[in-house]
């Protein structure tokens, strides 16, 4: 009967096999829990109890996240077994994501050897019910799954010596612990159990925390407690072992063993390393064995040579004091490096907050001001954070090729403070910086149509609210009652008449609305007291018109007693009400504030104002005709004696009021064409800022693009010596700086634009923002190509190379460059190597290009094949070179004293190298000893220093 348990299965060719079974031990229970629960904890979490927490899948789910890094599906939330399964599904299958297969097998395949740990994982699969039963909480398949993503996370990817995996780890175990006595580490169980071999581990790379002479071999409970309890103490490694198990087991679990010692294994290959190099091999050599036979390599120096007088020995010190002096720059370099980056990302930190800082203001003022504000940082503070940013860049390609020249590793800056990093913070407040500006400009034109819109219904509100003065009054009267019949006839033509002039206020109550209606959609700030204004008209016409509906039915009632009535009165109140109200309107209009942005806007209002103009005389003839019905109605008051007590009884519009008002529209109309004429006249002007902005925009725009296309062409074209080229860089240089006087001019004319609050501009398609970021780009774009130019010249006096060599250089690279980008991809390299003679296979083209291109971005730039070329033809200083001038100096011997480093050195550099040599610790040495080996090679990154 099969048994569902886990195995690794061999590599996709079959060679070799190997099975793992797990056994549910409380031990590996105890070890798993322990190993999840110190990743969990980075997630905030942890686990209690192995197959019960991961039945639901989430908490598996998150522990694939935290060792990965990756983003997982996103989890299934509910309670019931289906969403259970499927979050188990989504890990297993992130699993299967990674390469890694897993097989369940039968009982009888569980005792095979488990002898190829880094050949198994490379695919996995799950066969049979699997999630189910991880769902459903059996141990051993929990157990198998978790031994599996140890052993792709924490134990696949251990590389020592050409072995990885298991095999790897064993190896760096046995090195490691191979000075101490009585540790003799053969395996992962019976070799850990005296205890000895974890405090060898911790006392190897951290000897300050364990005394290992008091240590003893019959003493194993006291060496494991000891190993455990400092390792979770200080060095972070949570304990996964239980020391009074492993020491009454014969066996100790092997899995357990493992997991617990890949963290020590972890922990110390990203810390401070130990020095275990007992000779070095030449990257040529480690490849290939024998170097090429154009790389000239200097002989190294003979124990005869070294002995034969003391010129050797000042020779060896004054190489050791130029690769020093040159480390020591570079350090200083990359400090600097360091600062200016942290506070240009520090500016942009703060910065972009203020940017994306949209509260906005309730005056035209204050909006003006943020503009203003807004100004004065593109103006004064911007400018020299470009400058920096600049500068920032030039100084990074410069340290990067004096690494490369002195056959240094190539500087990685701290996390965050990359060129790309400052780069995508670059781009973010620039992202910020335009949306503030449109955003300043948008609550402008907000702001200001909202002041008139509130002016415009102040001025509405108000004369409502004097026509409706008094009419409720009037409405409520019950002088009908004790009216005679004339006097009742002449009551209702008199609401006729009233009523028509009710309608005719109807569309200033909905204008008043409507505007009320807007200014609440815009946001405006005084919108309650608006809305209350707003909410007393709509109430007192209501009530006005059911006011009215009331008194026209009382009147009706009494209408057969109306008999007689006076026509021309009635004509007169007819006419007159229209015409009041058109003097009105006519007056509100020529007193209505505009807001116009182009001419055409402008001569439409003053055609509209015109055609206004044309229609008084007709309107002189109305009023006439109504002045002369008045006149006819005191006629016949005089000539008949009717007893109208001198009033017109419909309506309350008199001829002096009509005169009054009609004087009032003639005054008005000059003052209306007075302020047309001045509008006009300013958007006159505001068309010449226009044009006198669009002119000279479209010159500098086209500039900018020529001056960006010829130093493309100056970077890539071979016309006289690097010399040469950097002159004529310089000029172009010197001649796009005395052409930013025209950009401050331009400048300033966008400045007039935006104080004239013109908002476009159909005379040119260049904003100030497009020569703004053009400027900018060129100003970069030169400078970023006079330092390549500068760093091509320091790499041909560096590596003595001729001018006709750079030329043979300029001329293949060009060649095989065939989209002209200043860049050659993998295989244009390639084919450039195969033209020169290169016979190399995949490994050889891999190494080199990891030389040209360390970042692995797929291409190599003209300054990366400068140093690969030069680095082939030149003679530069090695580690052995430098190891070799040490042993001058120590007489021969495997170590140098201090005196021996302040005799021979000068006083700062000796003090720099007792600084940082460690102390020897071979056979030979003697007290205050130092490893001048291990030193030289971390000068040229072949170890840590």
């Amino acid at each position: 009967m099969k048994l569902p348990l886990w195995n690794l299965l061999a590599s996709p060719d079959k060679e070799r096999s190997l099975h793992i079974a797990v056994s549910p031990t409380g031990e590996q229970k105890f070890t798993f829990t322990a190993w999840c629960n110190s990743h969990l904890r980075k997630a905030g979490t942890q686990i209690e109890n192995i197959e019960e927490d991961f039945r639901d899948g989430l908490k598996l789910m998150l522990l694939l996240e935290v060792i990965s890094g990756e983003r997982l599906a996103k989890p299934e939330r509910g309670k019931m077994r289906v969403h259970k399964i499927s979050n188990v599904n989504k890990a297993l299958d992130f699993i299967a994501s990674k390469g890694v297969k897993l097989v369940s097998i039968g009982a009888e395949e569980i005792k095979r050897s488990e002898n190829s740990i880094s050949k198994t994982l490379r695919g996995w699969k799950f066969l049979g019910k699997k999630e189910r039963k991880i769902v459903d909480g059996n141990v051993k398949m929990t157990l198998g799954m978790i031994w599996t993503i140890i052993l792709r996370f924490a134990i696949q990817d251990i590389s020592v010596e050409e072995t990885s995996a298991k095999e790897g780890l064993l190896l760096w175990c046995q090195r490691k612990t191979a000075p101490y006595k009585n540790v003799n580490i053969q395996n992962f169980h019976i070799s850990w159990k005296d205890g000895l071999g974890f405090c060898a581990l911790i006392h190897r790379h951290r000897p300050e925390l364990i005394d290992y002479g008091k240590l003893r071999k019959d003493d194993p409970l006291t060496n494991l407690n000891t190993a455990f309890d400092v390792a979770e103490k200080y060095l972070d490694i949570p304990k996964m072992l239980d020391a009074e198990d492993i020491v009454g087991t014969a066996r100790p679990d092997e899995k357990a063993i493992m997991t617990y010692v890949s963290s020590f294994y972890h922990a110390f290959s990203g810390a401070q390393k130990p020095i275990d190099v007992i000779f070095v091999k030449s990257p040529w050599e480690a490849h290939s064995g024998t170097p090429p036979d154009f790389i000239q390599k200097e002989p190294p120096l003979t124990l005869e040579q070294s002995t034969s007088s003391e010129g050797w020995a000042e020779t060896a010190a004054n190489r050791i004091c130029k690769v020093l002096a040159v480390n020591q720059e570079n350090e200083q370099l990359m400090e600097d490096y360091e600062k200016l980056a942290s506070d240009l990302l520090e500016w942009i930190r703060r910065t972009i907050p203020w940017l994306e800082n949209r509260a906005p203001e309730n005056t035209m003022h204050a909006m003006q001001q943020k503009l203003e504000d807004f100004r004065d940082y593109r103006r004064l503070h911007k400018p020299p954070k470009v400058q920096e940013k600049c500068q920032l860049e030039i100084n990074f390609n410069t340290l990067q090729t004096k690494l490369r020249l002195s056959n240094r590793p190539a500087f990685m800056p701290s996390e965050g403070r990359m060129v790309s990093d400052i780069n995508n913070a670059w781009g973010c407040l620039e992202q910020a910086e335009k949306g503030y500006e449109e955003w300043l400009l948008n609550e402008i034109r907000r702001l200001e149509r909202l002041d008139h819109l509130a002016e415009k219904f102040r001025q509405k509100a108000s004369i409502h609210e004097a026509w409706t003065d008094g009419k409720e009054a009037m409405l409520r009267q019950k002088d009908y009652e004790t009216a005679t019949l004339s006097e009742i006839k002449a009551l209702l033509k008199k609401h006729e008449a009233f009523e028509s002039d009710l309608a005719a206020h109807q569309d200033r109550v909905e204008q008043i609305a409507a505007i009320a209606q807007e200014l609440n959609e815009l946001d405006y700030y005084d919108s309650p007291s608006v809305n209350a204004r707003c909410q007393k008209i709509c109430d007192q016409w209501d009530n006005l018109g059911a006011l009215t509906q009331k008194r026209r039915e009382a009147l009706e009632r009494t209408e057969k007693l109306l008999e007689t009535i006076d026509q021309l009165y009635l004509e007169y109140a007819k006419r007159a009400a229209p015409f009041n109200n058109w003097m009105e309107g006519a007056m509100e209009d020529l007193q209505d504030t505009f807001i116009v942005h182009t001419i055409e806007e402008i001569q439409g209002l003053t055609t509209a104002h015109e055609q206004f103009k044309a229609t008084l005389p007709d309107a002189d003839k109305e009023r006439l005709a109504i002045l002369g019905i008045h006149n006819e109605v005191s006629k016949i008051v005089q000539t008949y004696h009717v007893n109208m007590a001198g009033t017109n009884p419909y309506t309350t519009i008199t001829p002096q009021e009509i005169n009054g008002k009609w004087d009032h529209v003639r005054q008005l109309v000059p003052r209306r064409d007075q302020a047309l004429t001045e509008e006009h006249a300013r958007q006159q002007h505001n068309e010449r800022l226009r044009k006198q902005f669009g002119a000279q925009a479209n010159v500098i725009g086209p500039w900018i693009q020529t001056k960006m296309e010829e130093i493309g062409r100056i970077s890539i074209e071979m016309h006289g010596t690097l010399e040469d080229q950097l002159s004529h860089l310089r000029q172009y240089e010197k001649s796009i700086v005395n052409y930013k006087p025209k950009i401050d001019q331009l400048e300033g004319d966008h400045q007039l634009i935006q104080e004239a609050l013109i908002f476009d501009n159909k005379h040119t398609n260049y904003t100030m923002e497009h020569i703004r970021v053009g400027w900018e780009q060129l100003l970069t774009t030169i400078a970023r190509t006079i330092n390549e130019v500068e760093n091509q010249i320091l790499t041909r006096d560096a590596k003595g190379i001729s001018q006709e060599q750079m030329n043979e250089f300029r001329a293949s690279f060009n060649h095989f460059d065939r989209k002209k980008t200043g860049m050659m991809d993998t295989d244009d390299f390639r084919a450039c190597l195969i033209s020169m003679g290169y016979n190399m296979g995949e490994a050889e083209f891999a190494r080199i290009m990891s030389i040209v291109d360390p970042n692995r971005l797929g291409v190599v730039t003209f300054q990366a094949f400068i140093d690969f070329m030069s680095r082939e033809t030149a003679d530069t200083d090695t580690a052995d070179q430098v190891m070799a001038s040490f042993k001058i100096l120590a007489g021969d011997k495997n170590y140098i004293t201090v005196d021996e480093l302040r005799r021979e050195l000068p006083p700062d550099q000796a003090e720099y190298c007792i600084a940082r040599m460690a102390p020897y610790t071979g056979p030979d040495a003697v007290p205050g000893a130092l490893d001048y080996m291990s030193f030289s090679t971390a000068l040229y990154g072949e170890s840590d220093l």
